[in-house]
Order: C-alpha cells, then structure tokens, then sequence
C-alpha cells in the first residue's frame, strides 16, 4: 500500500509525463508536494521505485518511467477505479531506422494505431542550428502520442543543452504544430528566422527566455520579435 505523498508524487509525475512528453524535475517535484527539501522527494522516488511503480534509468539525468499505477489512480471515463487496468507511459523506447535489433524479451509498447510522422531533420538541444526545412524520413508513434486533428512533426535531437528535462542526444521529440506556448513549455523556437533550437519559454514582458535544461548553457533572452514559436513538446521516442 503507498502512502498519500507517494501516491501524490506518482500522479504528479504521471500528469507531467502526460503533458510534455518528459519527467518532472526533483525541484518541481519537492515545490508540487510542498516539501522543504529534495532529499524528501529522494525518498518518495526510491519507495516507488522499490515497489515497483517507476523505474530510473541509469547514466540519464531526469530519467523515469512509470511501470504501473495504483488501482487509485487507474479511472475509467465515469471515474470508477478498473482494478489491473494496464498503463502505458507516453515515452516510447524503440530503435530508429538502421539501429541494430530489438533485444530478446524486450517488448514493445503499442497502445493505438500508430501514425506516420514525418522527420523533419535535426534540432538543436545545444547550439542552434540552421532552421528545419526538409522531411529526413518518416517514423511511426502511437495515435495515443497526438491531439486531436493538430499537425505534429519529430525531430532528432542532437546535443545536451535539455538533459535535465530527460530529453538526450539521439532522441526523438514529438511536436506538435503551433505558434504559441505557455511559460514552461518546452518548444522549438526559430530565432531570427535562420536558427531552430529546442528550449523551454518564458516571457518575460517584451522579451523571450530560451532556457536550456543544463547548466552549461546560458538563457537567451530575445525580443519577441526574434523569436518565432514552430511548436511544443507532446511526446519522446528513446532509442538505446
């Protein structure tokens, strides 16, 4: 049986999986749960993962996966608990085209009718790169993955500048077509017309923030003006 705050700090995890495709970091997590400290939320983190709701991935930095929820939290559409309902995490591991095998035993996750998506190229998760304008290819992602009738593209991404929003080099990020983002979203930004970069938004009066999920990258600030939304963040494709 878990607790009220494991059972809170699962579902908090969960609902951000749900949104944006990656896990909470440990301090959104401790200000979620109101805690003083991330040694609470360490903890909270190793007793799920002892009984085994999440699983950490080793060497990834913010790296988590639900395996399974409480029948408390497992509702159908009326809100009725459905005891051994499966769940199936919006992160999705596969291989990308030319990648050797899947290993034996490993299974794959396919929870609806998966949809093409084109491949539009490479996106910068580090230094910007030259803006997105052609299809490399085209990958299939589960229908769960995408909203309603909105266009959505991926991306791969190449560098390390969103590692502590779980997203690593050689992803691939699902994206789905718009031209406004909310402060937090994690996005692709065309800058000045000419760079396409993966960051998370904040505005900041007149002014956008570009901020990278690691250390070693600073925060670009830019007039609105330079800055031109292409989409948000839905889902991650890891390859291993």
């Amino acid at each position: 049986m878990l607790t009220k705050k494991q059972i809170q700090l699962l579902e908090f995890i969960q609902t951000r999986l749900a949104r944006d495709g990656v896990p909470p970091s440990f301090d959104e997590m401790k200000l979620a749960l109101d805690l003083r400290s991330k040694s609470g939320i360490h903890r909270l983190v190793t007793a799920l993962e002892e009984r085994g709701f999440i699983r950490r991935l080793p060497h990834r930095a913010r790296a988590l996966e639900i395996i399974r929820l409480p029948d408390a939290l497992i509702r159908d559409e009326g809100g009725a608990p459905q005891a051994g309902a499966p769940f199936v995490p919006r992160v999705i591991e596969g291989s990308k085209p030319g990648a050797a095998a899947r290993p034996r035993g490993a299974i794959a996750i396919v929870d609806s009718p998966a949809v093409e998506l084109p491949v539009m190229g490479r996106i910068a998760a580090g230094v910007p790169i030259e803006a997105i304008s052609e299809v490399s290819h085209h990958i299939a992602v589960p229908g769960s993955m995408l909203s309603g009738r909105e266009h959505h593209y991926a991306l791969e991404v190449r560098g390390d500048s969103m590692i502590e929003a779980g997203i690593n080099d050689g992803d691939v990020v699902v994206i789905r077509e718009q031209d406004s983002a909310e402060n937090g979203d994690i996005i692709v930004a065309l800058v000045e017309g000419a760079e396409a970069t993966l960051k998370r938004y904040r505005r900041r009066g007149g002014m956008i923030a570009l901020e990278a999920a690691n250390p070693a990258y600073e925060t670009r600030v830019l007039p609105e003006d330079k800055v031109h939304i292409q989409g948000r963040l839905v889902g991650l494709i890891r390859s291993y």
